[in-house]
């Protein structure tokens, strides 16, 4: 029927022309890294039970993981930065705590009772067994009057140095 080497009867009827602008192509220059390819087949990515996700990512240490691998690994690093975040906050506000309840408790032994109610104002306290004989100290005239002896107008200077200590002008 047709051979391959001859070419086809309609083909060989249409003339070829050569055009300047049209040139043919040149060879590449490889470059020094070039690697050919292997003439047989890697092996297979997929695992023979079909269970195990093909490892197609390779790093430059020649380690291989899937991407749903990668992935996983690197929600677990989140998970594991968040729980040391949150741990070191909470030791922190431990911490804290401990040095407001230890500022608390030097504040009670100075001052005791006064930051356990809510009022801050604070009123003296009266005595039980004065408050009865002093309670009406300015209602009425006290028990023990001291009266000075009326001066007169010969004795002011007795007054003056029994008030203020004898000066003995001689």
């Amino acid at each position: 029927m047709f051979d391959p080497h001859q070419p086809h009867p309609l083909l060989a009827q249409i003339p070829l022309t050569v055009s300047p602008f049209l040139s043919l192509p040149s060879a590449v220059t490889l470059p020094y890294s070039f690697r050919s390819v292997p003439t047989s087949l890697p092996p297979s990515v997929i695992s023979e039970n079909g269970t195990d996700k093909p490892k197609y990512i390779t790093s430059s240490s020649g380690h291989t993981a899937h991407p749903d691998d990668i992935v996983a690994s690197c929600k677990a690093l989140q998970d594991h930065l968040r729980k040391t975040k949150e741990t070191a906050e909470k030791a922190i506000s431990d911490w804290e705590q401990d040095i407001k309840d230890r500022d608390l408790a030097e504040k009670r032994r100075v001052a005791p009772g006064w930051l356990d109610r809510s009022e801050k104002i604070l009123e003296p306290t009266k005595a039980a067994s004065k408050a009865s004989a002093d309670q009406n100290l300015l209602d009425h005239q006290p028990t023990n009057v001291i009266t000075a002896p009326a001066m007169s107008p010969s004795r002011e200077g007795e007054e003056l140095d029994r008030a203020f200590g004898g000066m003995k002008v001689k």
